[in-house]
């Protein structure tokens, strides 16, 4: 049971909202074991290396998420996330892909993200097959945003903000996610950490890493109030200045040739230092 003892680890060291805890139906003894069952799956045997750095159960417990939510996942890509929060969230439960608008003069990668309606559904079958929640796949600036206004208990950003802005996306996701949340609705945030004193053009988004304060002041800016903030996914060996970005960690390595090292200097530090955020939709 050891995901059940890390998890009942994290709630005595995390600053989870006393109204998330409020809200979780069921035994937490029951949620621990629901979300140990989907860790330990085998569809996520390639997924579970990444385990280590990105403590899933511990995040999604402190950003309150439970079966029988209506989450949206923003860019949820090869859906690392999309294989716990489906079969975690249960037939109760509904997960939305909420992938942005693809506009006209964008890099051909990018229409790997368009069409989220069809696209994600089928991704989804082909990830977790027909267990879990119903899958909905949304763009922004889809007339069925607007249908779903005030439905979503939880909007979560993985490692996304720095795409967000460098690519100007950024603006009509956070209006999205203020339709989208219900009224006590929430946002999940985790990124990469720039130090606090890094200069401004390393943090525009190419190099992955954002400032926490800057964070936090964007989604101010869109009517949204840090209600706790968690160390979870942090990593102090991390210097956050990597000439290039975060990318010259794992599991990228940047120009670190196999077996350089180098590489292994980089394997020794780990994935990012992460911020990991909890807002709360103002009126």
């Amino acid at each position: 049971m050891r995901i059940a003892a890390i998890l009942a680890a994290a709630l005595l060291t995390t600053a989870m909202p006393a109204t998330a805890q409020e809200a979780m139906p069921g035994s937490y003894q029951e949620r621990a074991l629901n979300m140990e069952s989907v860790l330990l799956h085998p569809r996520r045997e390639a997924d579970r290396a990444r385990d280590q750095y990105r403590h899933p159960a511990e995040t999604l417990e402190f950003f309150g998420v439970e079966p029988g939510m209506t989450v949206a996942d923003v860019m949820p890509a090869g859906g690392w996330y999309t294989r716990v929060l489906v079969p975690y969230l249960g037939s109760e439960g509904t997960y939305i892909g909420l992938d942005p608008l693809i506009r006209p003069g964008l890099s051909a990668g990018w229409n790997n993200y368009a069409n989220a309606a069809t696209r994600l559904p089928e991704s989804a079958s082909g990830w977790v097959g027909s267990d879990g929640a119903p899958v909905v796949g949304l763009n922004v600036g889809d007339e069925a945003v607007a249908s779903r206004a005030g439905t979503v208990d939880r909007l979560l950003i993985f490692r996304e903000i720095h795409n967000l802005r460098r690519m100007g996306f950024l603006h009509d996701t956070l209006v999205a996610a203020r339709t989208l949340l219900k009224p006590d609705g929430m946002v999940g945030v985790v990124q990469h950490r720039a130090n606090p004193d890094a200069p401004a053009d390393y943090v525009l988004g190419n190099n992955g890493y954002q400032r926490e304060q800057d964070v936090i002041g964007m989604f101010e800016a869109y009517g949204f109030e840090l209600v706790a903030r968690s160390e979870i996914n942090a990593n102090p060996n991390d210097p956050a200045d990597w000439d290039g970005g975060v990318w010259n960690l794992p599991p990228s390595f940047g120009n670190a040739p196999e077996g350089s090292p180098e590489r292994a200097r980089r394997a020794a530090i780990g994935e990012s230092d992460r911020m990991t955020l909890l807002f709360r939709k103002r009126p």
